[in-house]
């Protein structure tokens, strides 16, 4: 990217947040603090109005604002794929919101580049899993999480323990967000529980702001999701599992919360974190005969004891 061109999005940046960081628009574009001060120092004397405050960062005057901004045909395209992410991997009203936003986005398109995305737009789609649920998808879960953290108001909940099959009343106080395997996460300090837990969105049945305020400083999110191991009664897990299957666990293994792997002659080595082995154990017996168990050694005791149970039943 050319000076010029990095100025110019420097500057859409600034408009992007009350306030910017050198550091951020550093790393952003790869340059050293000295190369931001100069380019500031080039936005400044051009007449841009901004307020620089040392330790703090870099905002614009309240009330500037530049005309709406061109964006490229790129730019445009990867607009329009997210849309279609939003529309299958989220609920309903943060789907109108994006819609309504693209429209304010498409508003100002060059003509070639409302054509175009015409064009490509049968082109693109996102299908969503056969394993999601439909059943919660009207509840607004991530606009009333996000409502809660913003206003620091504790959630109501109705959950649902998949491997207790129990069902339950909570007032949590969300921390954050997050996406994997098909699955929205939510994750928050259970009143009742008085620790963090995971809540799968797709599990929640009834969910509601209440007027209950939180003072309590959590942990940021990726503070939570780097520190878990270590906060909570979690155990390590390593299989040995045979090339021939490993494949199809594909859909599985980051559920049950694999964090790495590696080839080892005709086998993969596969570490996992879990915090609930009964439930591990169960799985690992679908493919229990293509696959080793490492450690720990609470893991074969628990598989023992299941198999010893069916074989009693037969």
């Amino acid at each position: 990217m050319n000076r010029i061109d990095r100025i110019s999005a420097i500057l859409i940046q600034l408009q992007t947040r009350r306030v910017v960081k050198a550091q951020d628009i550093a790393e952003r574009f790869g340059i050293s603090l000295r190369t931001v001060y100069r380019d500031i120092k080039t936005l400044e004397e051009a007449g841009i109005p901004i307020i620089g405050e040392a330790g703090v960062g870099y905002s614009l005057v309240e009330g500037f604002r530049l005309p709406p901004v061109m964006f490229t045909r790129e730019e445009a395209t990867a607009f329009l794929t997210a849309e279609k992410l939003v529309e299958q991997l989220t609920d309903s009203s943060l789907k109108a919101d994006f819609t309504s936003a693209m429209y304010k986005i498409k508003a100002v398109l060059k003509s070639t580049e409302k054509d175009f995305l015409e064009e490509i737009d049968s082109s693109i789609t996102v299908l969503k899993s056969r394993r999601k649920s439909e059943s919660t998808l009207e509840l607004n879960l991530l606009q009333n999480t996000l409502k809660s953290i913003s206003g620091k108001k504790a959630l109501h909940i109705n959950y649902f323990t998949f491997y207790r099959q129990e069902a339950s009343e909570r007032i949590v106080e969300p921390v954050g967000v997050f996406f994997l395997d098909n699955y929205w996460h939510l994750i928050a300090w259970c009143r009742m529980r008085q620790d963090y837990r995971d809540f799968r969105l797709d599990r929640i049945s009834n969910i509601s702001l209440t007027e209950s305020s939180f003072e309590k400083e959590h942990l940021s999110l990726q503070e939570y999701l780097d520190y878990k191991p270590r906060e909570h009664n979690v155990k390590e897990v390593v299989l040995l599992v045979s090339k021939k299957i490993h494949h199809y666990l594909e859909g599985q293994k980051y559920y049950n919360g694999l964090i790495s792997e590696r080839t080892v002659g005709d086998k993969v080595e596969m570490h996992f974190l879990t915090a609930y082995l009964t439930g591990f154990a169960r799985w690992y017996l679908m493919f229990a005969d293509r696959a080793e168990i490492v450690l720990p050694v609470e893991l074969k005791e628990e598989v023992r004891s299941i198999a010893s149970g069916v074989l009693t039943s037969l």
